[in-house]
C-alpha cells in the first residue's frame, strides 16, 4: 500500500485528469487500482474528497492514502481443494469448479485457484512472471468450469504458451445454449471491450478502432450434440483465446449460454457454492507435453448439466 503527498503542477494540469497524475507517481499501481482508491475516498485535493476526473488548480495539495500496487495483489498460498486430472514434473491440469476465480482481482481476495495451486506446488511461485497468476498458463472465467493448465517450471510455461500463441493447441468446451441449433457452424470476427459495460466484450466490424481501444480476432466453432426444451448442448472448439470469446460470439448469433445474463440469456441467473455461474465447461486441451515432447489430450469429466442432458440426438443436417 502506498501513501502519497504532492502538489498538483502545471505539467499535471497539461496532462489532464487527477487520476493520471496519481498513476504517474505510482508506476507500481494500475488504472483500476487508482480508480478503486478514488472510489473509496482515498484521494483528497486541498483537503476535500476528489474524483478521478478532477483537474485541480496548479499548486493544489493532493493526498493519497492506501493506494494498492500490483504487488499487493500477489497471490499468497492458500490450501484448498484441487481436482487434479493430470500431473507430471513440469505441468499440472485441474478441473476448476464453476464460480471460483482463477486468480485474485481485488486486494486480499481469497479462495482463488491460483492460491490453492501455489499452496500445493510452491515451485510455481514466480513462474510466468505475473504475481497474480503464478504458473497459470491461461485462465477461464469464474463462472466457467473445467480444465485449467499450470506450469511448474519456466521452461514448461514458455513451451505451452508458445503453442497457445501459434494456435496449435486445441481446446474443446461444452456449452448449453438457449435456442435450437440444428447444424454445425462457426463464428469469426473481431472483439473489443465494451466501454459502456465493464467486464463485457462486444463484436466490432474490424481491427481499426479509436485510440486506446484494441480489437482482437477470435474464431469459435460449434457442433450440436443434443437438443431439448428449447436448449442445445454444443461441443465448441477454439484455437484463439480472447476474453469471453465463446460467450460473446455465441450470443452474437442468438444463442447465449444458459445462465449467462451478461450476454443476454433470458433464463434466470445461476449460482453455485462459489458464486455466479453459467453452463460453459472447458472439457479438454490437446497440447504437446513439455515433459515428453509428445501430443496428449488432457480431459476433465463432463459437468452434471451436460452428463444429464437427455434430449434426443440432433440429426445430422447435410451442409
Amino acid at each position: 500500500m502506498l501513501d502519497l503527498d504532492f502538489a498538483f503542477t502545471e505539467e499535471d494540469s497539461a496532462a489532464g485528469r487527477l487520476d493520471k497524475a496519481v498513476l504517474a507517481r505510482a508506476p507500481g499501481s494500475t488504472r483500476a487500482l487508482v480508480a478503486a482508491c478514488f472510489a473509496r475516498g482515498g484521494v483528497l485535493a486541498d483537503g476535500r474528497p476528489a474524483a478521478k476526473s478532477d483537474r485541480p488548480r496548479p499548486g493544489a495539495a493532493v493526498r493519497v492514502r492506501g493506494l494498492a500496487e500490483t504487488a499487493d495483489r500477489a497471490v499468497a498460498p492458500e490450501p484448498g481443494p484441487l481436482a487434479v486430472v493430470y500431473e507430471d514434473a513440469s505441468l499440472v491440469a485441474v478441473d476448476k469448479p464453476a464460480g471460483q476465480p482463477c486468480h485474485p482481482v481485488a486486494v486480499g481476495e481469497r479462495g482463488t485457484l491460483a492460491a490453492a495451486l501455489l499452496a500445493r506446488y510452491p515451485e510455481m511461485g514466480g513462474v510466468g512472471g505475473d504475481p497474480l497468476m503464478p504458473g497459470l498458463l491461461h485462465r477461464i472465467d469464474a463462472g466457467t468450469s473445467g480444465l485449467v493448465l499450470a506450469a511448474r517450471t519456466e521452461a514448461a510455461f514458455a513451451a505451452v504458451r508458445a503453442q497457445f500463441a501459434s494456435h496449435s493447441a486445441r481446446k474443446i468446451y461444452l456449452a448449453e445454449v438457449e435456442g435450437d441449433v440444428a447444424r454445425a457452424g462457426g463464428v469469426s470476427g473481431f472483439l473489443a471491450h465494451a466501454s459502456s459495460f465493464r467486464g463485457r466484450m462486444r463484436p466490432v466490424s474490424g481491427a481499426s478502432l479509436p485510440k486506446g481501444e484494441r480489437a482482437m480476432f477470435a474464431e469459435t466453432f460449434y457442433r450440436p450434440l443434443e437438443r431439448r426444451d428449447g436448449r442445445t448442448l454444443l461441443e465448441v472448439e477454439i484455437r484463439t483465446g480472447v476474453t469471453h470469446q465463446i460467450r460473446c460470439q455465441l450470443a452474437s448469433i442468438g444463442h447465449p449460454i444458459v445462465g449467462d445474463t451478461t450476454y443476454g440469456a433470458r433464463g434466470p441467473s445461476l449460482s453455485g457454492p462459489f458464486g455466479p455461474l453459467h453452463r460453459l465447461h472447458a472439457l479438454s486441451a490437446t497440447i504437446v507435453l513439455p515433459s515428453t515432447g509428445r501430443e496428449a489430450t488432457l480431459r476433465t469429466p463432463p459437468p452434471p448439466w451436460a452428463a444429464h442432458h437427455q434430449g434426443a440426438p440432433v440429426p445430422r443436417v447435410p451442409s
